[in-house]
């Protein structure tokens, strides 16, 4: 019998044509089970602003892959069965977040299956080189729906307190109420269109882009990606400064034309030109040199495979695809399933007296409504037999929390109306009919002399819940055991007069809570 030669050898075990169509047949059907949370990121890119760099995001990863391809065959390794508990838990974060619809656990187990897919087909030495490009995809995952809104408020106040800092530079009397920039004859709002967030993501993806072309020590290209975030938010405070600073000189009609040309593109390429002014900063002050040389794509090295035997690598590859079909099938039955909706009364038949407490009706402007994304609500002011003054009672109700609509924190909203908050603590308190004293968020705001207390808390299928993460644990668990995600959110507000103590609003509040609390129940389904 003859001997094969070492060159031979290799020649033979190298993986085939089956192995390539295996890999591609498994990217295929990663892409089919994680279709959910991945359409969902597409529909975010194509209808939110600050996300719609997205789309370039694939592109470059795979121009990254592309500029490696002779490093990339050069590492082909053996195939680690590591792959396949990796894709397992890139199946775990398919299933709680399809049952739950947070879809951030999908769109990143997606990209967790990518680097099991690889690992599975060519090694450790072959993920070393495609994890940079495959890690990339983050950038084009948008946050969840609570987060993007507790970001968006806080760069909202702080645009806020930077474009007045601006506008005074030009010995221009101004206030600032929250977001409200009050100019005398013009109020400049600060919405979520002008809180930067539109600016802070395409430019932290850039930023990173930026760093790894930049040759440069680590230290310098770590500062470059992190100086993404005081440009964007200086920018974006300087723009709405200019703007405040126009309409004071040449009137309010300036202020929506001009928000509208200085929110998009070039607020995002003066970014990016600071960015680049930062680069040749750096090269200049780092011994110098051409700036197309040092800012050019780095020169990836193929990482010699450790031996291994790749005859039966169609084996780890058949496995991780056998699993992703049966995800595929998984995630085809979830989408089908209809979620369980309890029934209730709405909010149009609650009382408008309640043990003497008589009330007044009111209603959100609809783009708020739109904004909120609530299914149904309830907004009024009730007057305390005792004391003649009232408690305004907000009550919001999500039939399914499934799609990331949930609701809005009062702790991030409150801010926004031009109210500081004083003092936030959480208590409990014992209230009529329940079996445990409640836990509830209590918070003293104030504006200018008027001051106002506010208790909150989320009524969540059955439970009251004060703290907003230990409701998203809930929310998660609740729609897999139970498939129901429905909640809402109770607020109540009272005026703390000036012949008053905090005290005093405390016993109106309690004695409202006591009074419509047994009410709540039909409406807010346990």
């Amino acid at each position: 019998m003859g001997v094969i030669s070492n060159s031979t050898q290799n020649e033979v075990m190298k993986p085939g044509m089956l192995h390539f169509s295996l890999l591609g047949i498994s990217l295929l059907f990663s892409l089919a089970a994680f279709s959910g949370g991945l359409l969902n990121q597409y529909s975010r890119w194509m209808n939110q602003d600050e996300y719609s760099h997205g789309f370039l995001i694939p592109m470059i990863s795979l121009w990254m892959l592309w500029d490696r391809r002779e490093a990339l065959a050069a590492s082909l390794g053996s195939p680690m069965w590591l792959g396949f508990p990796v894709i397992l838990l890139a199946g775990f974060m398919l299933l709680i977040g399809e049952l739950s619809a947070i879809f951030i656990l999908v769109q990143t187990g997606f990209i967790v299956s990518l680097i099991g897919i690889v690992l599975l087909f060519g090694g450790m030495s072959l993920l070393r080189l495609t994890l940079l490009p495959i890690l990339f995809l983050l950038f084009a995952i948008p946050m969840p729906y609570f987060l993007d809104s507790i970001m968006s408020w806080r760069l909202q106040l702080i645009s806020s307190e930077l474009g007045v800092f601006t506008i005074r530079l030009f010995d221009i009397p101004v206030f600032l109420e929250g977001n409200v920039i009050d100019l005398g004859s013009y109020k400049l709002q600060v919405v979520d269109a002008c809180s930067g967030l539109r600016y802070l993501y395409p430019l932290t993806s850039l930023g990173f882009l930026v760093a790894y072309l930049f040759k440069a020590p680590l230290w310098q290209r770590i500062i470059i990606f992190l100086s993404t975030i005081p440009i964007t938010i200086i920018m974006n405070s300087f723009r709405i400064g200019m703007v405040g600073v126009l309409v004071e000189f040449w009137g309010g009609g300036m202020a929506d034309g001009l928000l509208h040309y200085f929110e998009g593109w070039v607020i995002f390429m003066a970014c990016a030109a600071i960015l680049c002014a930062e680069v040749w900063l750096f090269i200049k002050f780092s011994g110098g040199g051409d700036f197309f040389e040092l800012f050019d794509l780095p020169e990836v090295k193929p990482i010699p495979p450790s031996e291994g035997n790749l005859k039966n690598s169609v084996i780890p590859v058949s496995a991780g695809l056998t699993f992703l079909v049966v995800a595929t099938l998984f995630t085809v039955n979830v989408t089908d399933r209809v979620e369980n909706t309890p029934d209730r009364f709405r909010f149009v038949s609650f009382p408008t007296e309640i043990d003497g407490w008589p009330s007044r009706k009111s209603y959100l402007e609809n783009n708020i409504e739109l904004a909120l994304g609530l299914d149904d609500y309830i907004l009024a002011d009730y007057k305390s037999p005792q004391s003649n003054r009232f408690v305004n009672l907000y009550v919001a109700y999500y039939a399914s929390q499934r799609k990331g609509v949930s609701p809005h924190s009062p702790r991030v909203c409150i801010p926004g109306g031009g109210w500081l908050i004083t003092e936030f603590d959480r208590i409990e308190i014992d209230v009529l009919g329940e079996s445990e004293p409640m836990p509830i968020n209590r918070a003293i705001i104030q504006r200018d002399r008027d001051r106002q207390l506010v208790y909150y808390w989320f009524d969540q299928r059955g439970r009251k819940i004060s703290n907003e993460y230990i409701m998203k644990w809930h929310l998660v668990k609740d729609a897999i055991f139970m498939n129901r995600t429905d909640g809402s959110l109770v607020r109540l507000t009272t005026p703390v007069f000036p012949d008053e103590e905090i005290e005093d609003a405390e016993v109106r509040l309690g004695n409202f809570i006591n009074t419509i609390s047994p009410r709540l129940g039909d409406y807010l389904p346990g």
